[in-house]
């Protein structure tokens, strides 16, 4: 049991995608039917705004801030007082992933498109170190580096997809 808990935590962002993916399930299989479209896409997009942006953060921040030496072994660095910096961002992000859950368009793309960037600029930096160093520790490359790359995309198509669903599917 240990060794599956040590795996979630250590793979935490695949972790929250597959809880908010279960959470938005839970809400499906409750929801009045038949769905609609905006049924469906508000129960993934909201989940995973709250799991994989605002819980996932604020788990990144607990991590960086308070037990930054432990996570920079993880990863492969040297510990430095930027652990806390690293920490304090993902506090900004987690907030506004939590904000998201429910808020405006604007809201969710504020909440996608700062920590996209932050994610994105993340993978560069862990393909850098593997090229250039051989960092191949599991928290540079492992799944941390894929999920770097796929929950901004997974974030930007479903921004895509809220775009796309017009008002009147939510009477079907």
């Amino acid at each position: 049991m240990s060794a599956a808990i040590r795996l979630a935590l250590s793979n935490f962002t695949v972790t929250f995608f597959v809880i908010g993916l279960l959470a938005s399930g839970i809400v499906l299989l409750r929801a009045p039917k038949p769905l609609t479209p905006r049924a469906i896409h508000e129960a993934l997009f909201s989940y995973f705004l709250f799991f994989s942006i605002g819980v996932s953060f604020f788990y990144n921040f607990v991590m960086h801030t308070f037990f930054g030496a432990m996570s920079a072994r993880f990863i492969g660095w040297a510990d430095s007082p930027f652990q806390a910096e690293v920490g304090f961002a993902s506090l900004g992000y987690a907030v506004v992933g939590f904000l998201a859950f429910r808020g405006s368009f604007g809201l969710r793309l504020a909440a996608v498109v700062g920590p996209s960037l932050f994610l994105l600029g993340a993978a560069a930096g862990h393909l850098y170190q593997i090229a250039n160093t051989h960092n191949f520790a599991p928290g540079n490359s492992g799944a941390v580096l894929y999920s770097d790359i796929l929950i901004p995309v997974a974030g930007f198509v479903l921004l895509w997809l809220q775009s796309r669903i017009k008002p009147e599917d939510a009477a079907r």
